[in-house]
């Protein structure tokens, strides 16, 4: 089985994502519970930051943007690349 590379950090960036259409956040102390009507599964998201960015993604032209936007700093960019990587292949979130 081939398994393509993880894009580099800079090729991440520059995705434009979205939280998927048929996934609800709903806003919980600890971050939020995101559930895909589709698949049915139900998705911890357990950093506040993290809820923040899944919002945001689809009003900005980038992850980058977005990133930027929500104020994280540069330093934390890599390990949110990595979570937003997970949240895609759970559909949560998925390429426009």
């Amino acid at each position: 089985m081939n398994v393509a590379p993880a894009p580099g950090l800079d090729e991440a960036l520059a995705r434009r994502l979205e939280l998927h259409p048929q996934v609800a956040l709903r806003p919980e102390p600890f971050g939020a519970l995101a559930y895909h009507y589709g698949n049915r599964r139900l998705i911890f998201l357990r950093h506040k930051d993290v809820v923040r960015l899944v919002e945001a993604l689809g009003s900005h032209d980038s992850l980058g943007s977005a990133l930027s936007a929500c104020g994280i700093a540069a330093s934390r960019w890599p390990s949110f690349v990595t979570a937003l990587q997970s949240l895609e292949t759970s559909e949560v979130i998925r390429e426009r």
